[in-house]
């Protein structure tokens, strides 16, 4: 029977008093706590420095999924089939609740926490790309499947709605790129670099978890480095769509960012940038591009109806919210 790695325990000198499936993972109870085994994908190069990242987070007083070495002092560890694994620390904590308005600030308070203490040397393989790159890139994207709809003619209630809504959209695409290339994006980019500032990449409410008294931050498997305020606005953004762009609720958001790590003017400027760029739109079209056209999920068109529907307050949120500096 499949153990899902569980037998690599015995790598680390270990055993499972008990264990669950989570998602895409196993939790071991074990003599040194609550861990958690994952199967391992990604390069084991990029692994160390992600341990380098982690060990410096842990030593700084908060709460992150560092990685156990085994006894032959690895981080990855084969089953018998050859599988790679990973073991690391875990807490015994829920996700962010984004119904709880305390939930979602201690999350933004600990994302704060975590961009004041996450520096590293520069290395260039792990540098993201250019936003103004990926902004051209994306209304080409768009344009693209403008022209693919247009040509077949649509069909679905998907691409009827994309067609109708596209230009203007589109619009706000360019709109954006050109706020990025008049602002100094390159500038607040190279301060980043000469910091080595690291975003975590994925912070959402998924890898925050809430205990008591404290909160601690995990998956670090897409950091890189990149201007902070990157993360800040993948949180905000994700957590405002579900509350139709509450301007009081993105205030607190960057007032309690601002009083553990303060956002500088080039950050603030940024931030605009990114929330006036139709980045949900051009996932879903990116999205219906890249699969089955045949069939289009309920579940698409109907984000694609709310992102519509919302436009207007969406448009107005970023001017009214970045306003002034620094609020």
């Amino acid at each position: 029977m499949y153990d899902y790695g569980l037998s690599t325990l015995e790598q680390y000198g270990l055993t499972a008093k008990s264990s669950s499936r989570t998602r895409g993972a196993l939790l071991c109870y074990t003599e040194k706590g609550l861990l958690i085994l994952r199967e391992f994908h990604g390069s084991e190069k990029k692994l160390q420095k992600q341990q380098e990242l982690l060990l410096t987070i842990q030593e700084s007083g908060l709460n992150v999924d560092s990685f156990l070495e085994n006894q032959e002092g690895s981080l990855v560890s084969r089953d018998k089939d050859e599988i790679p694994f990973t073991l690391q620390h875990w807490y015994d904590g829920r996700e962010c609740d984004t119904k709880s308005r305390d939930d979602i600030l201690k999350s933004v308070r600990s994302l704060a926490e975590l961009h004041k203490v996450m520096k590293l040397p520069v290395i260039n393989d792990y540098v993201e790309k250019s936003l103004q790159e990926e902004y051209v890139r994306h209304n080409q994207e768009i344009r693209k499947i403008r022209k693919f709809i247009r040509k077949k003619g649509p069909t679905s209630l998907f691409e009827k709605d994309f067609l109708a809504s596209v230009e203007w959209f589109l619009k706000k695409g360019e709109e954006a790129l050109a706020m990025l290339e008049d602002s100094s994006y390159e500038t607040l980019r190279q301060q980043s670099m000469d910091e080595g500032r690291i975003c975590h990449g994925e912070y959402n409410q998924h890898n925050v978890l809430i205990m008591k008294g404290s909160t601690a931050v995990t998956n670090f498997g897409h950091w890189g480095f990149d201007i902070q305020a990157a993360d800040l606005y993948r949180f905000m953004r994700k957590v405002l769509e579900k509350y139709n762009w509450d301007l009081s609720l993105a205030r607190e958001m960057l007032r309690v960012y601002h009083q553990v790590r303060p956002i500088s003017p080039l950050e603030w400027k940024n931030l605009r940038v990114r929330f006036t760029y139709p980045e949900k739109y051009w996932k879903l079209a990116n999205y219906y591009y890249s699969h089955n056209k045949a069939w289009i999920s309920e579940k698409n068109i109907e984000k694609l109806k709310i992102l519509v529907k919302q436009k207007d307050i969406w448009e107005e949120f970023a001017g009214k919210c970045f306003e002034r500096y620094p609020f």
